[in-house]
C-alpha cells in the first residue's frame, strides 16, 4: 500500500488523552520554537454509513517555546492517524476546524481544504496544516498550555457536506504543547524589617529586591503618611537593596523607595507595672489524608475485543494540610503497583495508568497556592503531581485538595479476570 493512501481524512481528527509519552524538540531558525507529540483518545461522532469510532491517535504540535503576552504566534498541528476506519472508497475535499484552549481562551485553527481519496480499511490520516494563535493576555510570568476541546471535520461530496466530530476524554484534553510567556520587569519590594517591631530611637534595617543598581532612600509611615524619619542605602547590581533609618516617632510601616512597604508593629512606652503575657505558638504537621486510605477508583468493566482500549475515570481527592507555621514549601508524588490479581495469579504488565492532576486550596485562609503537576504516567518512580513553593521570607502553608482525571491503556490482548493497582500518594 502507498504511503500517500494513508495521509488521508474524511473525519475529524480525534482528542487528546493524557499524556502517557511525549517528546520536545527545538527547532532551528530566527524563533525557537518546540514540537511535541501526545497520544490522543478519541471519541468521534461520524456520518452514516461511515461507522463511529474512537481509540487513540498521535497528534504533534509544534509551537514557539516562549513569547509576550499578546502575540500572535504560529502552531502546526500534524494530527495523525486517525482512529477512524473508512469502510467505503471515496474523494472528498475536507475541512477542518480544530478548537483550542489556549490558556484560559477558545481558539480555532482551521486547516485549509484538501481533496482526499480514502481507501477502505486504511486508518485515516490528516495532513499537517499551520495556523495562527494569540497567548492571552495577563499570562505575564506563566506557561500558559494548550489543549484540544474538539475536532470538526466538513468533508464536501459533491456539493453535500458530511460532517464529523470527534470529542476529546476528558474534555478539553491534557496539554498537546505550551508556552513560557515572558515575564514583566519586576517591580521593586521591601521584602524585610529587622527589627519589625520598637519604639522610640529604634534603628531599622530594611532589605529590597529588583531596585536598580545604585542609592536607595527609605521611609517611615503612619496610616500612608510620611513621619519624617528617614535614611539612606544602596541596592547591588542583582537588585538587591539595604537601608537604614532611626524611628523617632510612631510609625506602622517602613518602606524603601515608594514601595507598599512591610508592617512595622510601634511599641509605645508606657509608665506603671510592666506585665508580660507570654504564649508559644507549636508548629503543627505535615499531614495527608485521609488516614484511612480513599475508596476504591472503579473503571467498571471491558470487554476484550482485540484492540488497545482506553477507560477514562476520575481519581478521589487527598487531602494535604500543612500547619507547620514556617516557609516551607511541599511536593506531592505518586507511585503504584502493578495490575495484578493475587488469587489467580494473573498480571496486566502493557497496561497503562495515567492522571491529568488537578490541585485546589480548601481554606480560604491558606497563605500559599497549590500548583498542579504535568499530566503522565504513573510507575513504581515517584511522579510530581502537585506542589507548594517555598515562602523565602513569607509564611507558607494551608490546607489542599489533590486528584484529577484517571485513565487506563489496556493491552489488546489479557487474561480475562479482575485486576487491581495500588495507587500510593507520598507527600514531603
Amino acid at each position: 500500500m502507498s504511503t500517500s493512501y494513508r495521509r488521508r481524512i474524511l473525519a475529524g481528527a480525534g482528542a487528546l488523552s493524557l499524556a502517557l509519552t511525549g517528546g520536545v524538540v527545538g527547532l532551528a531558525g530566527t524563533a525557537a520554537a518546540a514540537t511535541t507529540t501526545t497520544p490522543v483518545f478519541s471519541v468521534c461522532d461520524a456520518p452514516a454509513p461511515q461507522p463511529d469510532g474512537q481509540g487513540n491517535q498521535n497528534y504533534t504540535v509544534t509551537v514557539p517555546d516562549t513569547a509576550k503576552a499578546g502575540d500572535v504566534v504560529p502552531i502546526t498541528v500534524d494530527p495523525g492517524a486517525s482512529p477512524l476506519i473508512p469502510q467505503f472508497a471515496v474523494t472528498t475535499v475536507n475541512t477542518t476546524k480544530l478548537t483550542l484552549k489556549v490558556g484560559a481562551t477558545t481558539q480555532v485553527v482551521t486547516s485549509p481544504p484538501e481533496t482526499v481519496t480514502v481507501v477502505p480499511g486504511v486508518p485515516l490520516d490528516p495532513k499537517a496544516f499551520s495556523g495562527t494563535i494569540t497567548v492571552p493576555d495577563g499570562t505575564e510570568g506563566t506557561t500558559v498550555e494548550i489543549r484540544i476541546d474538539q475536532a470538526v471535520t466538513d468533508a464536501d461530496l459533491g456539493g453535500t457536506v458530511f460532517t464529523t466530530t470527534c470529542l476529546p476524554q476528558p474534555r478539553p484534553s491534557a496539554p498537546v504543547g505550551s508556552i513560557a510567556v515572558e515575564a514583566l520587569p519586576k517591580d521593586p519590594v521591601t521584602t524585610k524589617l529587622t527589627p519589625n517591631s520598637g519604639g522610640p530611637n529604634t534603628a531599622v534595617t530594611a532589605t529590597g529586591a529588583n531596585f536598580p543598581a545604585g542609592p536607595v532612600t527609605c521611609e517611615a509611615l503612619l496610616s500612608g503618611a510620611a513621619t519624617g524619619d528617614a535614611g539612606t542605602g544602596s541596592a547591588d547590581a542583582s537588585g538587591a537593596a539595604t537601608c537604614s533609618l532611626t524611628l523617632t516617632k510612631k510609625a506602622d510601616r517602613v518602606r524603601i523607595g515608594t514601595t507598599e512597604g512591610k508592617p512595622f508593629n510601634w511599641i509605645q512606652p508606657a509608665v506603671g507595672v510592666p506585665h508580660p503575657v507570654d504564649i508559644e505558638v507549636l508548629a503543627g504537621p505535615l499531614a495527608l489524608g485521609p488516614t484511612g486510605g480513599l475508596p476504591a477508583l472503579d473503571f467498571g468493566s471491558v470487554t476484550i475485543n482485540g484492540k488497545k482500549q482506553s477507560v477514562v475515570g476520575q481519581f478521589n481527592a487527598a487531602t494535604v494540610q500543612d500547619f507547620r507555621g514556617g516557609t516551607l514549601g511541599w511536593d506531592l508524588t505518586v507511585t503504584r503497583t502493578p495490575f495484578l490479581n493475587t488469587a489467580t495469579g494473573h498480571a496486566m504488565a502493557a497496561a497503562q495508568l495515567g492522571i491529568q492532576p488537578v490541585c485546589t486550596v480548601t481554606n480560604p485562609d491558606s497563605p500559599s497556592a497549590c500548583s498542579a503537576g504535568a499530566p503522565g504516567a504513573i510507575t513504581d518512580t515517584p511522579m510530581k503531581v502537585a506542589s507548594a513553593a517555598p515562602g523565602g521570607d513569607e509564611l507558607t502553608g494551608g490546607e489542599f485538595a489533590v486528584g484529577g482525571g484517571a485513565m487506563i491503556q489496556l493491552p489488546a490482548f489479557m487474561f480475562a479476570d479482575t485486576y487491581q493497582s495500588v495507587v500510593t500518594f507520598s507527600v514531603a
